[in-house]
């Protein structure tokens, strides 16, 4: 047995960040700290930025907007995110302005968590005070719906993350990041 430590190889350059997006309630945050820590990286969540930024919740953030106003708040701030060797916690909506999705990809791979709808309504209704931008009359299905197709798109990689513990989610990506290099 050696005395000498064994460096873990790095799973991704050290320019690079790691971006996951996902419906409000797939598990961003949790899966992204994990994530995080099992890469030894930064963690930024990014409707923590925005409730910084208005110095209220993010609901509360919503709620004073119309959803096409919070979309472009949102756009904006993603847009202005530099950062390196991160995991970046979108908001559900980001895939609604390209422009913050393509500079999410400027930074590094970009990862979905695909959850089932029932899942995702079961975990959104433990709690309501989430921020969720929709429309008045929209439901959370109508989002599931009109997102999947936007998150599929934009992914460099999806999980499948339904019946995953977080850490296993995040060994998931980690595991593939590695297969990058």
């Amino acid at each position: 047995m050696s005395d000498t430590p064994t460096l873990r190889q790095p799973v991704a350059t050290d320019e690079e960040c790691v971006s996951i997006i996902g419906m409000a309630g797939a598990g961003k945050t949790t899966v992204g700290k994990a994530l995080a820590t099992q890469l030894s990286w930064a963690f930024i969540d990014s409707d923590h930025i925005i409730e910084a930024h208005y110095g209220t919740r993010l609901q509360d953030v919503a709620d004073s907007m119309t959803k096409e106003e919070f979309l472009d708040v949102e756009g904006s701030i993603i847009s202005r995110i530099g950062a390196r060797r991160t995991v970046i916690s979108t908001g559900g909506s980001v895939v609604y302005r390209q422009f913050a999705v393509d500079h999410l990809k400027t930074l590094g791979p970009v990862v979905y968590l695909d959850v089932s709808l029932p899942t995702i309504l079961e975990r959104i209704s433990r709690n309501p005070e989430r921020g969720l931008a929709i429309a008045p009359g929209q439901t959370i299905e109508d989002l599931y719906n009109e997102r999947k197709a936007l998150y599929e798109a934009a992914a460099d990689f999806t999980v499948r993350c339904e019946d995953l513990a977080p850490d296993t989610c995040a060994q998931t990506i980690r595991h593939w990041l590695e297969s990058r290099s």
